[in-house]
């Protein structure tokens, strides 16, 4: 499938994400998208009629489509379809590095100036403006606004210049290698370490084993102009790339502009040819064993290669239906194994797909507790072999197929709400790999005519690509450890012989036919209504005190989402169980609700888009929720029982256990995790309520005590508020509500937050972490005070916050090339306590820690002096005002204003005044805040380095 079809599906099957435009209480009606016979096995599938595919007479191809979504903007890629796999031995990581290059200097852009210019129309470097490179492909990625003139004429002239105008000057490329060096010193760590070993492996005579496409640092150190030059010209070439083009725009001006852009750039006399590498067949079990000692959990894999194939006809489309049936079920029989108090692991799963280009994959793998890694082995396979010998029940694929429909129809439902990015993923998949693109009411309707036809035996039938040694790899990886023994080679394989002779049974299910709600409770009634016109926010009390508010929006066509809450929290409970509390909505979840075990519930929601999880947060107890409109009684439903049938279930306690302690006992052996630990132990100043957790404070976790807390914290309904945003209408949820909410029992208690918590540190701290092997560090800077809140002074702190961290990139990554990225973080603490904070944390090698916090300390003392300049604010404020300007067309920004009004005690009919603050940024009101806040008397720094000096 394309990737947006998998994605769709996936996330349909999880009952999370967007969802199609379906009246209340109905099914959409669907519009066949074709004429019967186009959904023959054998035809191929068409191209969906709303994009234009194009290729220009050098070569180049072109994909365009007109999407309002988000509104006034538009997603531009550069495709190219080379990457590292192509690189000569002295180039190990320079397609990497010519990536980088594009933005130091190109024919129509001197260095960095096309990020100065995007950052100055509200695209941010990095999170937003883009590029990466892969074993196959380096893709070049600009979101940009299309309501001001000239922004989309200069975007494609930067990715002409990419194309066809990269300079290579020699100081920007000894500059830009310390970048680059940087990013590979990131990726350093335990994973990287496990990766060299089982890529030899897994990839046995393929170059995908040797052509990782950060590459060899010696290159890197050495890079010089000519083999960058000498890769971009063998690669970068009209007959390797595709221009792919998205969004609020008409689909006519943006044709001209890539013709007018990329139609001149001349074709390469006698290319080089561009190979697909191969991944070599092999007729026996490889195996690859790989310890480590900062691994913190045991995992062990199968994974089956084949060739690949694309998504070309209505039949391949239908074989990746039987593949994520197959993976679906299985997945589902995992989940009710990992439940149980003797499974061998902590969670399995099965997956397939695309491998590498060109090859494709089935797995089972497996998080193994400790010690088990054996078992854990025995316990997939085991479960894989059931399902050859005596397939699924058909109880089992009934309920996949309707999930998976489920999925498509909300996909179908949504296509004029799809933002450009996932029409874009699919294009650039067309063009790289082949894969079709019919569009979602073609699939939507093959789907609808495939999917009742697939049968049991089919299914069943895929148990066999899941079997046989032929192209098989088995991974196995374990901490090092003492005491914790590993597996041999011999151990592994014996396991593939016992299973012959295993005596293996059907597998048996229970289903209950029993209502999630047998008997519903005595409703409730709305006793006051008020509407906030500013707000278009209806407001509702119900007869036992809760409060209701509802925000309709058409955002997305089949989109509710929820929260509730009441204040409280972890705040409320003794010192000495605010981990417990913690942990509670976790463990009381696992349990189920009502009759319900988690595994029932699953089954008994087959179909349903609700889903309702609990939270206790240090000053309140919350609720959130999301679901399809037509599902809207039983998110009601899932919420009543959520708060009045907590389920008890002792072995799904027992079952959590283990895991968790596994965790814990390694947990020492992640430098991260230590890192962490430090920080949050240190500023609390060994208050007892911010305790790692612990072994030894397992033992202290009793399920009928954190069942107490639960029931406490949501069992009484009092001052509860619920908060629905999304395609609600109000008339139709108001009987819901009533009926569902208003039963909730609610005493009429009252309760405030304490504060209990830890104060804000003073004074300077500075403190040295030894833990890890990697040559790379990590600093923490933080710097905090007290002050009076005012909304006002919130976004001051975070646009002085934006200012730094630009100003930081400068420095650190652009002029000193020691860290590749930089983060600065803000937050202004209101209840209770007005407290402020701002957190600075970037990487570096850890001989040149040292020289960065001086730099960072010389970038304080910079802004607390010198002003912002009229580029630094306009470039905020652009960038804010673009944010704003997407956000307020999502659900989720109208869920947290809303909630942090109420929550704040603010009132509701108050006006929205962000965009009007943006107005009046000024670079006199961001030098005084910079002045207030830069402070270092409230400074701490932690640094994270190797435990032997490097």
């Amino acid at each position: 499938m394309n990737r947006f079809l998998h994605r769709a599906t996936a996330l349909a099957a999880a009952l999370l994400v967007i969802t199609p435009a379906i009246a209340v209480g109905q099914r959409a009606p669907v519009k066949p998208a074709a004429p019967r016979d186009s959904f023959a096995l054998t035809a191929a599938l068409p191209v969906d009629p709303a994009v234009r595919v194009g290729t220009l007479p050098n070569g180049i191809k072109y994909y365009v489509r007109r999407n309002a979504k988000p509104e006034q903007r538009a997603e531009l890629r550069l495709v190219v379809n080379a990457g590292s796999i192509l690189e000569d031995e002295d180039q190990r990581g320079l397609a990497h590095f010519v990536e980088h290059m594009a933005f130091n200097g190109t024919t129509n852009f001197a260095k960095n100036d096309i990020v100065k210019y995007l950052e100055s129309i509200g695209v941010r470097f990095g999170a937003d403006l883009n590029a990466y490179t892969g074993f196959d492909e380096t893709i070049y990625i600009l979101p940009v606004p299309t309501d001001s003139a000239g922004i989309l004429e200069r975007s494609f002239r930067f990715l002409g210049d990419v194309a066809s105008g990269i300079k290579f000057d020699s100081a920007e490329v000894v500059a830009e290698r310390g970048v680059v060096l940087a990013e590979w010193r990131d990726g350093l760590g335990v994973g990287e370490r496990l990766r060299d070993k089982q890529f030899p492996v897994i990839f046995r005579g393929s170059r995908y084993a040797e052509r990782l496409p950060i590459g060899k640092p010696e290159i890197i150190e050495g890079a010089t102009p000519a083999p960058l030059k000498r890769f971009w010209r063998d690669w970068y070439r009209p007959d390797l790339m595709a221009v792919v083009a998205v969004g609020d725009v008409d689909p006519a001006r943006l044709e001209r502009l890539i013709r007018t852009t990329f139609a001149s750039i001349p074709r390469r006399p006698s290319p080089r040819p561009r190979t697909i590498a191969t991944v070599p067949a092999h007729d026996s079990t490889l195996v690859t064993i790989a310890t480590d000692k900062e691994l913190t959990s045991s995992n062990v894999g199968v994974l089956w290669k084949r060739p690949g194939k694309a998504t070309r006809t209505v039949g391949d489309l239908r074989v990746g239906l039987l593949d994520e049936l197959y993976d679906g079920m299985i997945n589902q029989r995992f989940r009710e194994l990992a439940l149980k108090a003797d499974a061998p692991f902590v969670g399995a799963g099965a997956s397939s797909g695309a491998f590498v280009r060109g090859s494709a994959y089935s797995s089972l793998d497996a998080n193994a507790r400790e010690g088990q890694v054996i078992e854990s082995l025995q316990a997939i396979l085991t479960e894989a072999e059931r399902v050859q010998r005596h397939g699924f029940l058909a109880a089992e694929l009934d309920r996949a197929r309707t999930n998976m429909l489920r999925g498509y129809e909300r996909a179908y439902a949504e296509r004029d709400k799809s933002p450009s990015g996932a029409f874009v993923d699919e294009y650039v998949n067309h063009y790289l790999v082949g894969d079709g693109i019919p569009g979602i009411a073609f699939e939507y309707a093959a789907v609808q005519k495939l999917l009742p036809n697939v049968t049991l035996d089919e299914v069943n039938a895929l148990a066999q690509q899941r079997s046989g040694a032929a192209n098989r790899v088995v991974t196995v990886t374990v901490p090092d450890k003492d005491g914790l023994a590993v597996p041999t080679e011999a151990e592994v394989r014996r396991v593939f012989g016992t299973l012959v002779a295993a005596d293996i049974k059907p597998w048996v299910e229970t289903v209950s036919d029993e209502d999630l709600v047998p008997t519903p409770p005595a409703a409730g009634k709305v006793v006051s209504e008020r509407t906030v016109a500013s707000l278009d926010v209806t407001d509702w009390t119900l007869s036992n005190g809760v409060r209701v508010l509802v925000k309709p929006t058409d955002f997305n066509a089949d989109q509710i989402v929820m929260s509730a809450w009441s204040p409280g929290g972890a705040s409320l409970v003794a010192d000495k169980d605010v981990f417990k509390t913690s942990l509670t909505p976790t463990v009381i979840e696992r349990g189920g609700v009502g009759a319900f075990s988690l595994i029932d519930l699953t089954k008994k929601l087959t179909g349903k888009v609700a889903s309702v999880n609990t939270g206790i947060g240090d000053l309140s107890e919350s609720l959130n929720g999301r679901a399809s409109p037509r599902d809207l009684e039983t998110l009601l439903q899932l919420t009543w029982l959520r708060m009045t049938a907590p389920r008890v279930d002792s072995a799904a306690f027992q079952a959590l256990l283990p895991p968790i302690e596994t965790a814990l006992r390694n947990k020492d052996a992640n430098p991260g995790a230590v890192f962490s630990d430090t920080v949050q132990v240190t500023l609390a100043g060994g208050h007892p309520r911010v305790r790692p957790l612990t072994i030894d404070m397992l033992s202290e976790l009793n399920l009928g005590e954190m069942f107490n807390i639960y029931r406490d914290r949501f069992g009484d309904a009092s001052e509860f508020t619920f908060l629905f945003v999304g395609n609600v209408d109000p008339a139709t949820l108001k009987p819901l509500v009533e009926q569902w909410l208003g039963a909730l029992p609610a005493s009429g208690r009252k309760e405030e937050p304490r504060d209990v918590g830890p104060k804000q540190f003073t004074g300077v701290i500075d403190k040295t972490v030894r833990k890890g092997i990697a040559p790379q560090s990590q600093t923490a800077v933080l710097l905090a005070g007290s002050a009076p809140w005012s909304r006002e002074e919130a976004y001051l702190l975070s646009s002085v916050g934006e200012v730094l961290e630009m100003r930081l990139l400068d420095r650190l990554r652009e002029a000193l090339g020691g860290t590749y990225s930089v983060s600065v973080s803000t937050a202004f603490s209101r209840r209770l306590r007005q407290e402020w904070q701002i957190a600075i944390s970037y990487g570096s090698a850890p001989d040149n820690a040292e020289q960065m916090f001086k730099a960072v300390e010389q970038e304080l003392d910079s802004l607390r002096r010198t002003p912002p300049t009229a580029a630094e604010v306009e470039r905020v404020r652009e960038q804010q005002r673009r944010e704003l300007e997407v956000a307020k067309k999502q659900n989720g920004y109208w869920l947290n204003t809303i909630r942090g009004r109420v929550e704040n005690g603010d009132p509701l009919d108050g006006p929205i005044e962000d965009e009007a603050r943006i107005g009046t940024l000024t670079a006199d009101k961001l030098a005084a805040a910079a002045k207030r806040y830069l402070m270092e008397t409230n400074r701490a720094r932690f640094v994270l380095l190797p435990e032997r000096p490097q």
